[in-house]
């Protein structure tokens, strides 16, 4: 590990990071980080308070350290490279359970709730997103234009979806959505952060006590069985069940709300996942939205724990090290014309939901989520259209999850 004199000589040739995506190029990836990949696989840059993790750029590379457990994501170690910076926001507890641990205990935990999200069980689910889905866009089409689609679809879906697998009243959903938000702001100081985070916990923490007490066909009841046994404690369950609401709303509908936009400024392959009967087709079109946009654009962070070698470069032990799955997942060498969006081609390789151990737990429902929505809004509402000009859309270049905070649309 580098002392801090070396880092500041080092820094000063490094380029900064991280980049803001272009307000000229809202769903591609900035010229600026897009020229790290010209730098090296592995390239050292100049991030908050003038600390120098290693970026890695390329798929291979990125799928094998996401493999390897001499990289942490304990966010606890020292070298840890924050994604939002410290200096700014200050450094609120915002602990996210499981996915800031490493094996044992990480396998442990996530074990408790990764069964209720197995393929079978989540397409078990497909008929209730459809109802949902059609229930919402009626309350659309009965009502006002334009409206919001973020408000009238994208959130309220994915919301009252992991409301019913966690035994959530969805009538408490704008609590959780107003700190949520603030969660995955990187402008939100140190101190908003940790007051969102107690918000969720306490919350949280009341409802496992009423579960513990008179238990549901839910996931927060198996995981008060699970402290009845003395397997868990009562604040682990809080705590997994913030992680499960945070990660379980929020992703997906920054996801719907920006496939949509795209997909309208691409009316070609739009026609395509609306005009088919084939749901090989739609699942294929999910696949290559979730390649194209990777929404989690700050980059997966870890920190090393042991010397790694890799693409000609040593990892020092203590060194942070950030998986940008935005630059892999344009990687031309695994997604020819990575540029080009042709929701044809075979994306499923991408990154979007990280690999290795920690990759996203509730990945088969997130995919089914807009694998239902994006073809019955578009089928229902065939002159769907934006109301306002791109230009003006309020992205989301102020959370660590991309997304797009208002979109009015109308027909």
């Amino acid at each position: 590990m580098s002392t801090p004199q070396q880092a500041d000589a080092l820094s000063t040739d490094l380029p900064d990071f991280p980049h803001p995506r272009s307000s000229g190029c809202p769903f591609s990836v900035s010229p600026d980080m897009r020229a790290l990949t010209d730098r090296g696989t592995v390239t050292r840059v100049k991030s908050w308070g003038g600390t120098t993790p290693w970026v890695v750029t390329r798929h291979a590379e990125q799928k094998l350290l996401a493999a390897d457990p001499r990289l942490s994501a304990d966010m606890t170690h020292p070298g840890f490279p924050s994604p939002v910076d410290p200096a700014v926001t200050g450094h609120g507890s915002t602990d996210l359970s499981f996915i800031g641990m490493d094996d044992p205990e990480h396998a442990r935990l996530r074990r408790m709730v990764s069964g209720v999200f197995t393929i079978k069980r989540v397409e078990a689910m497909r008929p209730l997103v459809q109802k949902m889905a059609d229930d919402f866009i009626d309350r659309m089409l009965a009502g006002p234009k334009p409206v919001d689609l973020v408000q009238a679809l994208a959130l309220p879906i994915p919301s009252l979806v992991v409301s019913e697998l966690l035994g959530v009243p969805y009538d408490d959903h704008e609590f959780f959505q107003v700190n949520s938000k603030t969660l995955v702001s990187s402008v939100a100081t140190g101190e908003e952060r940790g007051t969102a985070h107690a918000n969720l916990a306490q919350y949280l923490d009341d409802l496992v006590g009423r579960k513990i007490a008179e238990p549901g066909d839910d996931l927060l009841s198996q995981l008060g069985e699970r402290i009845k046994a003395g397997e868990l404690t009562r604040s682990q369950a809080a705590t997994m069940g913030v992680l499960l609401l945070l990660g379980g709303h929020e992703t997906t509908a920054n996801m719907i709300t920006l496939g949509t936009l795209l997909l309208l400024q691409n009316p070609d392959q739009l026609a395509l996942i609306r005009d088919t009967d084939d749901p090989k087709v739609v699942a294929s079109a999910v696949e290559e939205l979730l390649r194209y946009l990777s929404i989690v654009h700050m980059g997966r962070r870890r920190t090393a724990v042991e010397d790694i070698e890799i693409a000609g470069e040593t990892i020092r032990a203590g060194e942070g090290v950030i998986l940008l799955n935005e630059l892999a997942n344009r990687d031309p060498e695994v997604f020819p014309d990575p540029d080009a969006l042709d929701i044809t081609r075979n994306a499923r390789n991408h990154l979007a939901f990280g690999a290795g151990t920690h990759h996203c737990v509730g990945q088969p429902l997130a995919r089914l989520e807009l694998q239902v929505i994006y073809p019955t809004l578009f089928r229902r509402i065939p002159t769907l259209r934006a109301a306002i000009d791109t230009e003006k859309v309020p992205f989301k270049y102020d959370a660590v999850i991309y997304g797009i905070h208002e979109l009015p649309v109308t027909w």
